[in-house]
């Protein structure tokens, strides 16, 4: 399993930025995955997920202002972040649970007020 995340950066507050996640090494397609970040000196948390069906869920905090899809011919999942806050600076993950969790390297993302 290989998840390899890409799209962090610097962006002022209030701005925007897609994350990438390319996916190998199992079934993408029927699988649920999630992204996850961790903050500094914060725990790693859940932001979103998205399961095979396309039923997504997000973290209280971001609903209406990102969106995470998927697109299972490319193996990508995607978060779309908009109208980002400070607090949202973190290093961001794709995650996969299969029997074990398998986590992607973590994309930067910094939001500068």
């Amino acid at each position: 399993v290989q998840l390899q995340a890409s799209g962090g950066g610097l962006v002022q507050a209030g701005g925007s930025r897609r994350l990438s996640c390319a996916a190998s090494g199992f079934n993408f397609r029927i699988n649920t995955v999630d992204w996850y970040r961790q903050g500094p000196g914060k725990e790693r948390e859940l932001v979103a997920s998205i399961s095979s069906g396309h039923t997504t869920n997000y973290k209280d905090s971001v609903k209406g202002r990102f969106t995470i899809s998927r697109d299972n011919v490319k193996r990508t999942l995607y978060l779309q972040m908009n109208s980002l806050k400070p607090e949202d600076t973190a290093l961001y993950y794709c995650h996969l649970k299969l029997g074990i969790d398998y986590w992607g390297q973590g994309t930067q993302v910094t939001v500068s007020s």
